[in-house]
């Protein structure tokens, strides 16, 4: 089997005959993950009708999820270099549609809160093999273009879900919105032993401290940012934890997570950078089906529909943005891309309608394709390969943290700007939000306070974007297309 098997270096890779079939299994694999993010919250009105779900319940059944992901993220990336990408991503597929299934047969809601913890971890397994195995199955000049596809699919994910969950719950059960992972974990695992040779990077002991350090630091970031309350004891054992991690993999010969990659200006620039970016655009779905739905009476399905010029956009710029990266530098394209999903923001913040929507959902595609491929091409491109899965972790909780941000803040913004512009004279459980007002038969001044608060949420995002622009500016380097940075090895110090 060592034909099969390739331990790499920073050296260039070897052209794979089957590399773009490889690419479309990651994509695959990808995609699942990308919709079942969010085609859970159309399910929560059928979960609580037809399990009896708590809204505790409901919370926990989305927050399992989250947490075990973002926990693990790391800790996966690690064992994915040391134990093998393909190993790693046939796992975490298994585990995830292993997870899907129980939940599926779930008749309780513990029995879904604990499946959708199994799932996370599946996720958290699998998500970085993806990017990893992309880095090590494509050589320098055809990489971009290879991101431009996981980008794309990624960005397709999360607005096909709503679509497919709104398809899928008006003709069946709530199980059905789980019961579509498990056809395709099947087809993905099947593609993965057919087509893909098993990688390697630096072969090290397993960093055990560092492992649960950054577990216990990261889940308890994410838990904090997720209740949204300001919880002394675990915001203390955040901390706590995140330093012990930085010391010891600081002095640890082997760590889990080289800091000296830190030192590679692109790649701390770039992570920032995405922090922001991802922050300003981590809820935008979040504003945009409320807003659909409630203010333009629009259903699910609908809803869904009228999301997908954005995921059409998308698609099409980013290819975009891999032709242009052979030309212009990723600092260029990254900055040029969140200037202009700046005003995409600033377009949604004056919306009057659909129209309003459907031209800021294009202009973000633009954005979106000119900056995304160029930031995922940026962060791994100053890791070595034998890295790669931990830089690929590094990417993806730099996402999962940066959208749980934006969604508890300008979830928070959102209910504390709707209150404020609600009519002082209309009963108090109108104030609460705008499913209960539109019940209460208070659709106008419901719909225009909304419409106030998702504005003053878009030019938040508006102000991240360009926020983000600037500390690109700033701390990026500008490089030729054909001036490759290197990425040297990092040392553990």
């Amino acid at each position: 089997m060592e034909s099969n098997v390739v331990r790499e270096s920073s050296a260039e890779v070897a052209r794979d005959p089957r590399r773009w079939w490889i690419l479309g299994v990651l994509c695959l694999s990808l995609l699942v993950l990308m919709i079942d993010g969010t085609v859970l919250n159309l399910a929560i009105p059928s979960l609580i009708r037809e399990l009896g779900a708590s809204p505790s319940d409901v919370q926990w059944i989305l927050d399992a999820y989250v947490l075990v992901f973002a926990g693990l993220l790391l800790t996966a990336g690690a064992l994915s270099d040391r134990f093998g990408r393909r190993r790693m991503l046939i796992t975490g597929l298994a585990l995830f549609g292993a997870a899907s299934l129980v939940a599926v047969l779930s008749t309780e809601p513990w029995q879904v809160i604990a499946s959708r913890a199994a799932m996370g971890v599946g996720a958290a397994v699998l998500m970085p093999s993806t990017l990893s195995i992309l880095m090590t199955t494509f050589a320098e000049d055809e990489r971009r273009k290879a991101m431009a596809g996981w980008s794309t699919v990624s960005m397709v994910g999360i607005v096909l879900g709503p679509t497919l969950g709104g398809l899928l719950l008006q003709h069946f059960w709530w199980g059905s919105v789980f019961l579509i992972n498990i056809p395709v974990a099947i087809i993905a695992i099947v593609a993965t032993v057919a087509l893909m040779p098993e990688t390697y990077g630096q072969q090290r002991p397993v960093d055990l401290v560092g492992v649960a350090l950054s577990i216990v630091a990261l889940t308890a970031t994410v838990y904090v940012i997720i209740e949204r309350e300001w919880n002394i004891p675990v915001i203390a054992l955040a901390i706590a934890a995140a330093a012990g991690f930085a010391y010891w993999e600081h002095r640890s010969p082997n760590p889990m997570l080289p800091l000296g990659v830190f030192r590679n200006r692109d790649f701390t620039g770039t992570c920032l950078t995405l922090l922001l970016m991802v922050f300003g655009m981590g809820a935008v779905l979040l504003m945009l089906t409320q807003y659909l739905q409630f203010v333009l009476g629009y259903g699910p399905m609908a809803a869904g529909l009228a999301l997908l010029p954005y995921a059409v956009a998308a698609a099409v710029c980013n290819g975009l943005g891999a032709t242009l990266g052979k030309k212009l530098s990723n600092k260029t394209l990254i900055v040029s891309g969140l200037l202009v999903m700046a005003a995409a923001f600033a377009v949604l913040a004056n919306a009057g309608g659909y129209p309003w929507v459907l031209a800021s959902m294009l202009i973000m595609g633009i954005g979106g394709g000119l900056a995304g491929p160029a930031a995922y091409a940026a962060i791994m491109g100053a890791i070595p390969l034998e890295h790669a899965g931990v830089g690929s972790a590094m990417n993806d909780t730099l996402q999962q943290v940066g959208q749980a941000i934006s969604i508890a803040v300008l979830g928070s913004v959102l209910a504390g700007q709707f209150t404020a512009h609600m009519p002082a004279d209309l009963p108090p459980a109108a104030h609460d939000n705008i499913g209960t007002a539109l019940q209460l038969g208070f659709a106008d001044a419901a719909g225009t306070a909304y419409t106030t608060a998702m504005s003053v949420g878009s030019w938040i995002s508006a102000t991240f974007a360009t926020a983000a622009a600037l500390l690109g500016l700033v701390l990026l380097r500008t490089r030729k297309p054909d001036q490759p940075q290197q990425a040297e090895a990092p040392s553990a110090a």
